[in-house]
């Protein structure tokens, strides 16, 4: 009998470290009206590497707490680790949240922004509640955080709220334990918080607060374009089924055909749209609320040209809601708020000033934009979500715990930039940036840069600088610039990379599969299509690859298909003049086909990419491309509308995979009139044929258990599928990334990686 009764009665004393997301969601007022029921005493604090506990009282009441915090956290926390260990009892009375403190270099984790909660739409549409309609209101469980947040520990006077007093009302729910907006840092009201201003294109007020909204909801039905400033940055907002201003928006975007995301009011909304299922419906009503890509049911003229998908999102900002209430159309353009490849307007000046001549008005909020968050781009694949782009809502959590105590910067690709941050061996990844061939993006990138390793303070005399291999990268060049220890990256290689990194593999030997447009390879050439064996601590070689063809003008065949063409079928003998029907290529083609003959500007390539784009030209895409991967888009979409067929041969054969009898087959099909979309899938079939007779010859050679792939090329999402099918029957698992994109957004994980993998890390 005495074992318990001294349980209940034996005074305990211990710290706790509580690691993860656990800043910005909650965490504190949790611990405090945690360890209040329980009747212990101590206090609870943000520190550099997460919250920090201190409890005393007895052992019983102890265990119950930390069961209770492991077990029921808040809705937005993500526990990694809960240190605990024994102090000696000091007689600590009552339970307090303390003040921040620093001490050391911060390591702990930046909550991403979160939509609006339920409790917070009940009382926005609550005409008793003070916050009636009242477009900031927020909680500790939901609300703005990545893109306020000023330095760490997260308290409000680091945050764009600062300079944004709390009102006798406020301060009593921010001290009030018992409140849902306790030490809710963006906390506020209509009396003392920011508000949302119709601003017209001569910059002139036309509205301030609800009485904004209402009127911009307005102008949207009136057909009028719209600047919205959102949670990390601006949108530009139109009605989707008003042809003439989704085109209007178009011409004065400069954004001919890449397709435009939609803002529907519900699920409900959203089934009207598109094919949805369950798997989709959780990813939509997911805290990122993120956009997804989904079979389209219905034609909008205008938003998405030559495609079978629609991207759908959700409402995750009070202002959303406000404005569906409003009465703003059922169906909403929500674009990025920018000129083409430009990155999002985040500031007012950087809207009036970029976006004049596109918007009608400005929606503008007075609460400022720490950094600019893109929506985040989710592809609902065979193997489940992919992310498309990797931003709001996602970044920048931690994605990976890499095995090194130094730090490393790693500034990615040129394409679909990010860069990861590694401290303390936990990889946080940024949201994107964008393309680095633009100096807008530039600026953006060497900025997230500034920011991220500010935040962490990261000293770069004493990191690691992982860059790609490429001499000529933008981000190469700058990551040149930086002090540090600097290590070369192969780009497929950091492909592989990423995917292993994920999942916390370091030394399983796997069979990997890099399949993208364009990277630099060991010999120089322009690689893509390419096939490793290894592990990320032996490193990975390189046993196959697409056959080599040639690229008439470099760069420049990424945006001809009927160029890439030119380069992969000098490797053809005997085939028609693709200039005559049915083919009918332009003058691009005959000019690309002189670059070939004389040798001029043709750079060696083993590009999957290319290859793709070829069978598009070849299916009738001519044109010039006018977003990145279009082409290879638009033909998975043929390929879509035709039942399975037999997939063209495409042989394997002394670690090439040949092409020649592939494109031979698709000019004779062309020749003979057969339909475009049953070539388009035989094509598909034959790659993912292509794919698994890879993987199951390699790792029954190097006996792999597991294939992994990646690259841009496998975020198609009818090549996953047949490729997940055939593997099936070899019993070999398949990985793809998970928690960055296969495309060039998650290269810098893969350079971290490697970089701490290699042994120059520590």
């Amino acid at each position: 009998m005495s074992a318990p009764f001294d349980r209940l009665t034996q005074l305990a004393a211990y710290s706790v470290r509580v690691t993860g997301i656990v800043q910005g969601v909650g965490f504190r007022p949790f611990v405090y009206r945690l360890a209040t029921s329980c009747g212990l005493s101590g206090w609870v604090a943000n520190g550099e590497h997460g919250v920090e506990i201190v409890l005393e009282g007895n052992q019983a009441a102890i265990e119950t707490f930390l069961h209770e915090l492991t077990t029921h956290p808040p809705p937005a926390a993500r526990i990694d680790q809960v240190v605990v260990q024994a102090i000696a009892p000091r007689g600590l009375t009552g339970f307090t949240i303390r003040e921040s403190q620093r001490r050391e270099r911060p390591t702990t984790r930046i909550a991403p922004d979160l939509p609006v909660c339920a409790d917070c739409l009940r009382e926005l549409f609550d005409p008793s509640h003070r916050r009636y309609w009242y477009a900031y209101i927020n909680c500790t469980n939901c609300g703005p955080r990545y893109s306020i947040v000023l330095g760490l520990p997260y308290d409000r006077p680091r945050t764009t709220m600062k300079d944004w007093p709390l009102c006798p009302d406020c301060a009593r729910e921010y001290h009030d334990p018992a409140d849902r907006r306790f030490h809710a840092q963006p906390v506020a009201c209509p009396v003392c918080g920011p508000q949302y201003l119709l601003i017209d294109a001569h910059r002139l007020q036309q509205a301030r607060g609800p009485a904004a909204i209402q009127e911009a909801a307005e102008w949207l039905r009136a057909g009028r374009i719209v600047a919205i400033k959102g949670i990390g940055g601006y949108h530009l907002a139109c009605d989707a089924r008003n042809a003439a201003a989704v085109q209007t928006l178009r011409q004065r975007k400069f954004r001919k055909e890449k397709p435009f995301a939609l803002m529907v009011a519900s699920l409900a909304a959203a089934a009207e749209l598109v094919e949805l299922n369950d798997a989709a419906r959780a990813v939509l009503t997911s805290p990122a609320r993120p956009i997804v890509l989904l079979p389209a049911r219905v034609f909008l003229p205008g938003v998405a040209p030559d495609n079978r998908e629609l991207g759908i999102l959700l409402p995750y900002a009070p202002l959303h809601f406000l404005l569906f209430a409003a009465g703003a159309p059922a169906v909403l353009v929500m674009t990025s708020g920018n000129r083409s490849e430009e990155p999002i307007a985040f500031t007012e000046d950087d809207a009036f000033t970029r976006l004049s001549g596109i918007a009608d008005g400005f929606l503008v909020g007075e609460r400022p934009i720490a950094r600019r968050v893109d929506d985040s781009v989710v592809r609902m694949t065979a193997l489940g979500p992919v992310i498309v782009r990797r931003s709001r809502g996602l970044a920048p959590s931690m994605v990976a715990t890499l095995p090194t105590s130094r730090p490393i910067l790693a500034v990615g690709a040129d394409l679909k930039n990010t860069i990861t941050v590694v401290i303390e061996g936990q990889a946080f990844v940024s949201q994107h940036i964008g393309d680095l061939d633009h100096w807008p993006v530039v600026e953006a990138f060497t900025a997230t840069i500034r920011d991220l390793c500010a935040m962490y303070e990261v000293e770069l005399e004493q990191a690691i600088i992982a860059h790609d291999a490429h001499p000529a990268y933008v981000s190469t060049d700058h990551a040149l610039t930086l002090p540090g220890q600097h290590v070369a990256v192969q780009h497929h290689r950091a492909h592989i990379a990423s995917v292993l990194a994920e999942r916390g593999c370091w030394s399983e030997r796997i069979i990997g599969l890099a399949f993208d447009g364009t990277g630099y390879g060991d010999d120089g050439s322009i690689w893509g299509g390419e096939v490793f064996v290894g592990s990320l601590s032996e490193g990975f070689q390189r046993v196959a690859h697409l056959r080599q063809a040639v690229l008439p003008g470099g760069d420049a065949a990424a945006r001809w298909p009927v160029q890439a063409a030119a380069g992969f079928f000098v490797a053809l003998e005997g085939f028609p003049d693709l200039t005559a029907p049915p083919f009918r290529f332009p003058e691009q083609y005959k000019k690309a086909r002189e670059l070939v003959a004389r040798g001029l500007r043709c750079f060696p390539t083993t590009s999957m990419g290319r290859l793709f784009d070829t069978v598009a030209a070849l299916c009738g895409f001519t044109r010039s491309i006018s977003f990145e991967g279009q082409a290879a888009m638009w033909l998975e979409h043929l390929a879509q509308k035709s039942p399975p067929v037999q997939p063209y041969p495409f042989p394997l054969a002394e670690g090439e995979l040949d092409f020649r009898p592939l494109l031979a087959a698709v000019v004779e099909d062309r020749c003979r009139g057969r339909d475009i979309t049953e070539i388009a899938r035989a094509f598909h079939e034959a790659v993912a044929a292509a794919v698994v007779t890879v993987a199951v010859e390699y790792c029954a050679a190097y006996r792999a258990q597991r294939v992994v792939v990646s690259g841009g090329v496998f975020q198609n999402a009818l090549l996953l599928e047949r490729v997940a099918e055939l593997l099936r029957p070899h019993r070999l698992e398949l990985w793809i990334n998970r928690a960055v994109p296969p495309n060039d957004g998650g290269i810098s994980l893969g350079q971290a990686a490697l970089a701490a993998c290699a042994g120059v890390a520590g």
